[in-house]
């Protein structure tokens, strides 16, 4: 069974890339993309996803809070915040909302691919 992944991002040409690169893996299966924070956390009630990878600054309700209600709400779902911030404060607050994982905007696909595995199975990036 794929690890089924939802992916919120405000740009679409990242939402559109991220999903065209995880349709390659055939253990990983986009099933849903999101604009901003709110509609990531409705995708998330709502298809109950492994692996949500949340941009840390969207409208309406942004990665870190998405993050939070995500994980409150969906408690078997996983989090991965994906950011062009590598500073420490980000970081510490995106675990601090149970995020299992953070990664720079600057990783590669496969990076990416990788560190969905990585969390789905246990562990953290």
């Amino acid at each position: 069974m794929a690890i089924r992944v939802v992916i919120a991002d405000d740009h679409k040409v990242i939402r559109d890339g991220l999903s065209a690169i995880m349709a390659a893996p055939p253990d990983i299966e986009v099933v849903g993309a999101a604009a901003d924070g709110r509609e990531a956390l409705e995708l998330s009630r709502q298809l109950h996803p492994d692996v949500v990878v949340l941009d840390i600054n969207m409208p309406n309700l942004n990665g870190i809070e998405a993050a939070r209600q995500i994980i409150e709400s969906c408690p078997d779902t996983k989090v991965i915040i994906l950011s062009v911030h590598a500073n420490k404060e980000h970081v510490y607050q995106a675990l601090k909302a149970g995020a299992s994982g953070y990664l720079i905007k600057e990783s590669s696909g496969l990076e990416v691919a990788d560190a969905i595995r990585a969390i789905y199975q246990g562990g953290a990036i």
